[in-house]
């Protein structure tokens, strides 16, 4: 039925009502987003319950069904994507997927919905055309709050049974046993020099399908087995750290949960004499910071450097940061895009180097894809860079044969 400002809601059953649209039209409305849906999770796929905006502008109708794997939700809850993406279609993570040019995608905010038991069962995702530019973490905590407020009044549809989730759990365990993680390596460039300081190793699994890797570490999260997957892409990574040559660092990406686990603890002890980095993504909220400070520091007085990644996404904040007190802050995409021609953005960096020089971090800035991006990077004092300005990720054996040639 019509809505204010000549936007359309609908009901398609499931979660669904008066109070949701009123929700969702809050949350776009302050988020100066063009549309709002809620879906919840069956298997592999996630369908549209509710639904207010320009609707068909956007190619979206209430009661549709997508697939879970090409989505920017499964992303989210894996850790590939942080909660709040902006420019789109310029970012390397979501500018070649099929979603966002089927939905136009500019701009994305979700935040998911939970069961009893504390796991996802569904989403609420705000979505525009244009870059997003205005969105921060303040308009997270915002989708947060009402994906709460959701949350409690769902009757908690269990998506698969136990006999289902067994076999999902014993498929994944089975592949990982295969040993089919493949390892790529994305260069660090001092980008005064132009020379290389490391890489970041990054996993991918041509065995398994889907849609890349986040369809696998998407569904590791969502049986319950995601510390697994990021364990066995940790191992796979770290073969190749003895082989760097010496003064190159290699990071790897893990989260605050699999940073608990105590062999992911050893296997890390255990590659401590490499130049070895830690990047702790913020895209999910730490819920006990005593602990993982605990691990961290003892990571440290090994030699293993810890890094903040995608500061400036997500759950990026001062606080985050500062209860860390990383070696490494890294710069996200968001913050990095466009930054020559944004002075606010020239002014966020300018004071994390000021941050970053009083603390001893280094600062790397991600998704560096332009000249004038690097050149404003460097002038505002930012000495390291990642992006396909300076290399894409390529397979560790081409990576590690062309440094021994050279």
């Amino acid at each position: 039925m019509p809505a204010a400002g000549g936007t359309t809601t609908a009901s398609a059953g499931g979660l669904a009502g008066d109070w949701v649209h009123w929700l969702l039209d809050a949350a776009r409305t302050r988020l100066g987003m063009e549309i709002a849906w809620v879906s919840l999770f069956t298997e592999g796929s996630q369908r549209i319950t509710s639904a207010t905006g320009e609707l068909d502008a956007m190619n979206v109708q209430e009661g549709m069904t997508a697939p879970l794997e090409g989505s920017y939700c499964v992303r989210v809850l894996s850790g590939q994507l942080p909660p709040v993406v902006t420019g789109a279609r310029r970012d390397p993570r979501t500018r070649d997927l099929p979603i966002t040019g089927d939905l136009g995608i500019g701009s994305y905010v979700g935040a998911p919905l939970r069961g009893v038991d504390q796991r996802p069962v569904g989403m609420l995702c705000c979505v525009s055309r244009d870059p997003g530019t205005h969105l921060d973490a303040d308009a997270v905590r915002t989708v947060e709050l009402l994906a709460d407020l959701i949350s409690d009044h769902l009757q908690h549809p269990r998506p698969a049974s136990a006999r289902d989730l067994a076999a999902r759990r014993e498929r994944v365990r089975t592949f990982l046993a295969q040993g089919a993680v493949e390892v790529v390596l994305q260069p660090v460039v001092d980008m005064v020099t132009g020379a290389v300081a490391g890489h970041e190793a990054l996993s991918r699994f041509p065995g398994w399908g889907g849609d890349g890797p986040a369809e696998l570490f998407g569904e590791a999260a969502a049986i319950g087995i995601g510390v697994e997957l990021e364990e066995a892409a940790a191992r796979a990574a770290l073969r190749a750290a003895g082989r760097l040559p010496g003064g190159l660092s290699l990071a790897v990406n893990l989260s605050a949960d699999a940073l608990l686990c105590p062999t992911v603890v050893d296997l890390l002890l255990a590659h401590a004499g490499c130049p070895l980095c830690v990047e702790i993504t913020e895209h999910s909220p730490v819920d006990d910071y005593e602990a993982v400070v605990a691990v961290t520091r003892r990571l440290r007085r090994a030699g293993v450097a810890v890094s903040v990644d995608d500061a400036g996404a997500g759950y990026a904040s001062l606080r985050h940061i500062l209860r860390l007190n990383p070696d490494v802050i890294k710069l996200d995409i968001g913050l990095v895009m466009g930054l020559q021609a944004d002075r606010a953005r020239q002014a966020m960096t300018s004071a994390m180097v000021a941050f970053a020089g009083e603390t001893g971090a280094r600062l790397i800035a991600e998704g560096v894809e332009e000249a004038a991006e690097r050149d404003t990077l460097v002038a505002r004092g930012v000495r390291y860079g990642q992006g396909y300005l300076f290399g894409r990720p390529r397979p560790a054996g081409d990576v590690l044969a062309d440094l021994v040639i050279h």
